[in-house]
């Protein structure tokens, strides 16, 4: 009977909440939305965000997955699956903002989105899009990229 303090209890339910409950129906909206996750920090450190979606694409809610320092941050596949299989969120998109307002993909950013993709294609769970933000405008992997 000891042991059973150190159980714990799993279970699945729904949780209420005030989240915005809107359809993504393509980038710019996307874009748009996410932005709301970011203060005035934009243009000062890169953060990486996660939006869950259901099947209809409506949202169900969001994670910061990481923030970092000016030039970087890094990025957790583990904790996106994480919340991805948590929500039961059959789609996410993810996104980063680049302070210096470049929106050009680097090379960690392309890598980053094939092995999101890949990894929660184990789960039938989709990446539709991965945004790269800045101040006044974004990139969308989807629209400019056949990775995903």
């Amino acid at each position: 009977m000891k042991n059973e303090k150190n159980l714990k209890l799993y279970e699945l339910r729904k949780n209420q909440t005030d989240f915005p409950k809107i359809q993504i129906t393509n980038s710019k909206i996307c874009a748009d939305f996410i932005k709301q996750f970011y203060n005035e920090d934009i243009e000062i450190y890169e953060s990486c965000f996660l939006l869950l979606l259901n099947q209809a694409n409506n949202t169900i809610g969001y994670s910061k997955i990481s923030q970092g320092g000016i030039v970087g941050t890094i990025v957790d596949i583990r904790l996106i699956a994480k919340y991805a299989i948590e929500s039961l969120a059959t789609a996410v998109i993810l996104a980063h903002n680049h302070p210096s307002g470049n929106l050009t993909p680097s090379e960690a950013d392309k890598n980053l989105t094939k092995k999101v993709k890949e990894s929660l294609n184990i789960f039938d769970i989709k990446l539709l899009d991965h945004l790269i933000l800045t101040e006044n405008d974004y990139y969308s992997f989807a629209d400019n990229t056949n990775i995903i």
